[in-house]
């Protein structure tokens, strides 16, 4: 293949007139008919046997065109694209322009090429950063989440059942006089104030006591699955037979010997404390360079070949569809369960698509602007820390990697770290719109 002209036809596109030449044209469509003349039947020969300008003259001449011009696509599109020194972010259009054994092929190569970012300002950029403050109310809710977890379940014998308390219930629902299909339990276990049951039910069921027959008096919602049921007065004949509520353990230093590292309520509650400042502080942090990069990507205005976002939106979906195969869940079913298509779910993804997109062509102008590199070394000692993690040879994981996009993930990587530590903390527009919210 000859490359012939390179023209940029548009923003982002450009047009590459090819030339395949005789020789090698002829040599693609021969190798095409050897490939593809054991599947060649004609009546007085046998299978395979068939001459090719027999084949060309009973199907046409041009019966291996399109095939023999795919194989010096496969085989020469790259060279010619590269010696172009354009580069592609989709597989370019093909057109036959002209055809002749004589003369040879030419073609059109219409090209989406990568867009030419144009980007100031990233350094010294600001976002607002308030980290929550913890109070002894969280540290005490904490504590409360730890003696729930401890709690032992009791049976309670000399009070009426109340919310939270665990009981075991006969039921039967009525209409009227008339008793209906699926309105019947018998010792059915019912946490009071689980919302399990139609609403009012289980606040009718607290103040009775085991052994009491009561009636409860119940609206089935209009929204009801059931439309027989949907808005109808209900009465149900109820008699608790059990009753159970959690006992929590007493706060104490015994307490926290058992059920932690530590010896005293104090040094837990100083624990819990310190851990929830972290946790703040971390959410705080990622809040902070979340809206530093969302800054950042607002940034990037020049046209972007929406081609490039469906890629990504594709790479997406191929990444969820791995996560559900680990689970164990086809992303067939996945769709039917959730009564959607593939370009539905695909529709989800385009914004994520997007920004990610823009995030990482605005980081590649950066590295390049500021001139960042990445040494063999530091890709080896990443490379050896996957390997590791992942119980492979250093040999074995550069064999199985695209190295030119790891090296490029690397450099997008130190752009962003430089991007975080030139990033400024501004609080006065939380501080606005805080202001704003109170005086709603």
């Amino acid at each position: 293949m000859i490359l012939k002209s390179t023209e940029k036809t548009d923003i982002n596109m450009s047009e590459l007139i090819v030339e395949i030449d005789p020789a090698t044209f002829e040599k693609a469509i021969e190798a095409v008919y050897q490939q593809e003349k054991k599947n060649i039947t004609l009546p007085g020969f046998r299978k395979g046997k068939v001459p090719r300008k027999l084949c060309e003259r009973t199907f046409g001449e041009n019966v291996f065109y399109e095939q023999a011009i795919n194989l010096v696509l496969n085989v020469e599109m790259g060279g010619v694209i590269a010696e172009s020194g354009l580069e592609l972010v989709d597989a370019p259009k093909v057109e036959v322009t002209a055809i002749d054994k004589e003369t040879g092929v030419t073609l059109k190569m219409s090209c989406v090429t990568k867009p030419e970012i144009h980007i100031a300002d990233y350094k010294g950029m600001s976002a607002p950063k308030v980290v929550k403050e913890v109070t002894d109310e969280d540290v005490d809710a904490q504590i409360q989440n730890m003696l729930q977890r401890n709690a032992r379940i009791v049976s309670v014998d000399d009070r009426a059942a109340a919310m939270g308390d665990e009981v075991k219930l006969d039921f039967e629902g009525f209409f009227g006089e008339e008793a209906f299909e699926g309105g019947k339990g018998e010792d059915f276990q019912l946490k009071l104030g689980s919302g399990q049951f139609i609403p009012g039910f289980e606040e009718q069921v607290a103040g009775h006591n085991i052994g009491e027959d009561f009636d409860v008096v119940v609206s089935f919602p209009e929204d009801y699955q059931m439309t027989d049921y949907a808005g109808r007065e209900a009465t149900f004949k109820c008699r608790i037979n059990a009753i159970s509520c959690e006992e929590l353990p007493e706060l104490d230093d015994e307490f926290v010997k058992d059920a932690s590292e530590f010896e005293t309520v104090d040094e837990l509650k100083a624990d819990i404390r310190k851990k929830m400042e972290e946790s703040a502080e971390n959410a705080a942090q990622n809040a902070f360079e979340n809206a530093i990069f969302m800054e950042l990507i607002a940034k990037v205005q020049d046209p972007i070949p929406h081609c490039m976002y469906e890629h990504r939106a594709d790479t997406l979906m191929n990444n969820f569809a791995a996560q559900l195969k680990q689970n164990g869940i086809d992303m067939d079913l996945y769709l039917q369960y959730t009564g959607m298509d593939a370009d539905a779910l695909k529709a989800t993804y385009l914004e994520r698509a997007e920004n990610d997109v823009k995030l990482h062509l605005a980081l590649e102008k950066i590295a390049e602007l500021e001139g960042l590199t990445v040494s063999d070394e530091e890709i080896d000692a990443e490379l050896t820390k996957l390997a590791e993690e992942n119980n492979m040879t250093l040999e074995d994981v550069k064999a199985r990697i695209p190295m030119d996009d790891f090296k490029a993930d690397m450099l997008a990587n130190k752009a962003m770290d430089l991007v975080k530590e030139t990033a400024v903390v501004d609080n006065s527009k939380a501080e606005v719109a805080e202001e704003e919210k109170t005086e709603e």
